[in-house]
């Protein structure tokens, strides 16, 4: 588990022991060092003043040459355990006698070199002159193990490792209560925090357990909760009032729009009948009374005739778009090709320019109302078809693109296009980018589109240019057959 990770006790609990354990294993060490260097020195002040009480006896031995006599000096070394080689070395630097007698003389250098004492190899080797009235007679080697150094390094050792388990003990219970004291604010804090996430209840508060420094952020955890609570019953206030009043509205703007479809379905049908009247009463006209007409008379009945017509288009258009904010989809999985192909062949049929080129490429199929669907192609093609039909060679694309997780069917012209500044009327209820007197239409149309894909869950968009075409997107969400297909693909 990352340090980070690591809950505050145990973080705290860990920093308070690694630091007491560190402080004290620097404090022994260097006590330990100490001790170690102090009885190497005592070590050899002791060897050094038996040495000189040795090579001071052993001065009459050596004058008179007796080497019994220097031997029973060597052999009182026996009181000192840890000397494990003496000898003592004539004038000339031979060997003159050794203790104990049972080691060989190749135990012994064959000639001593300068005095003084140093550790060698584990021993503590000391070389002491035997001197009468400034005349050396010989030489004293002494030659000491360093036992007792190690078995007191080890009593030290012990000793050492015993104060610093009592010692971590000791800290480990000291930092346990420390850290209870320290850590059960910041936990009260942290449990009310989750509890608050939790529950999303800010009436809870934490529990004050002091007046330090975590005494003053309890109290500032409490203070923002209440302000929380406040502002959270304000803003529950708020949106109460503000769900009451758009239900209010939505309630109104209900009313209003089943009185708007009711007005518009009366005005369109009482409308109807006086049309009728008209388109009768014109048509009467013109079989018996029309060759009786001078031009301006004929002129004028075809006008009314014309918009008659136009009227009676509007009408239809009015009824259709209203149709389709109340009609409930009914989904069906369409040949989108198959539907293009219909309405092209029927659309081209009514036109007169034979030079009309159409294509239509490959299109996926899609879950859509087909009267819908065939009421937008129709729409998007007979647009096309009217604004390209006073170029030269005009020509119409249809086709799909898939894009994420949407079908983009397009169709695009080579008409007379449109000025993108005004795309923002393009669907709008009539709308019209060009004027009458250029192209017929009632400017219902694209907002039928609009209504039509919005109600599939689709977007519709334009890209277009005066004078060099147009093309109209419409997107369709892909079914689950076809997302789960595309997927394993």
């Amino acid at each position: 588990m990352a340090w980070r990770d690591i809950p505050i006790q145990r973080k705290l609990m860990r920093a308070i022991l690694l630091t007491s354990g560190s402080v004290l294993l620097l404090t022994c060490s260097a006590y330990f060092a100490y001790e170690y260097f102090t009885f190497r020195q005592t070590t050899v002040r002791q060897l050094s003043v038996l040495g000189e009480i040795i090579a001071t006896n052993s001065t009459a031995a050596l004058a008179f040459d007796s080497r019994d006599d220097a031997y029973e000096i060597l052999a009182s070394l026996k009181a000192q355990p840890h000397i494990v080689a003496a000898s003592i070395y004539d004038k000339n630097g031979d060997l003159f006698t050794h203790y104990p007698r049972d080691l060989t003389q190749s135990a012994f250098p064959l000639a001593v070199k300068k005095a003084g004492y140093h550790f060698k190899d584990s021993y503590l080797v000391g070389v002491e002159p035997i001197v009468q009235l400034d005349n050396q007679l010989g030489t004293l080697y002494l030659k000491s193990d360093l036992g007792a150094m190690y078995s007191r390094l080890k009593l030290y050792g012990s000793i050492v490792l015993l104060v610093i388990a009592v010692s971590v003990l000791l800290a480990y219970v000291l930092s346990k209560r420390m850290q209870q004291a320290i850590t059960r604010p910041i936990l009260s804090l942290a449990n009310t925090a989750k509890a608050i996430s939790e529950r999303q209840d800010y009436t809870v508060r934490a529990n004050k357990l002091g007046n330090d420094e975590l005494g003053l952020l309890t109290d500032a955890f409490n203070h923002m909760l209440t302000e929380i609570l406040e502002r959270n019953q304000k803003i529950q206030a708020f949106n109460q009032e503000l769900e009451q009043k758009i239900a209010d509205r939505t309630s109104q703007l209900e009313d209003v729009n089943k009185e708007l479809e009711s007005f518009s379905y009366s005005v369109s049908h009482d409308l109807r009948a006086p049309l009728r009247s008209i388109d009768g009463y014109s048509r009467i006209l013109i079989e018996d009374y029309y060759e009786k007409l001078d031009d301006e008379g004929q002129r004028v009945l075809n006008i009314i005739i014309k918009n008659a017509l136009k009227m009676g288009r509007l009408i239809d258009d009015l009824l259709a778009f209203s149709r389709v904010g109340k009609q409930e989809l009914s989904k069906v999985m369409l040949d989108m090709e198959a539907l293009t192909q219909i309405v092209v062949h029927e659309l081209e049929a009514s036109q007169q320019n034979k030079e009309l080129c159409i294509a239509i490429h490959p299109m996926p199929k899609v879950e859509g109302d087909s009267a819908m669907m065939r009421q937008v192609l129709t729409n998007l093609i007979s647009n096309a078809i009217k604004y390209s039909m006073k170029k030269e060679n005009p020509v119409i694309e249809i086709g799909c693109q898939a894009q994420n997780e949407y079908y983009v069917y397009y169709v695009k012209d080579n008409g007379a296009g449109f000025d993108m500044r005004y795309y923002d009327k393009l669907f709008g209820v009539f709308q019209r980018l060009h004027s009458e007197s250029e192209f017929e239409g009632t400017g219902v149309g694209l907002a039928l589109v609009h209504r039509v894909i919005s109600k599939h869950g689709g977007e519709v968009w334009a890209e277009g240019k005066v004078d060099e075409g147009a093309t109209f997107y419409f997107s369709l969400p892909v079914s689950d057959s076809d997302a789960n297909k595309n997927h394993k693909e």
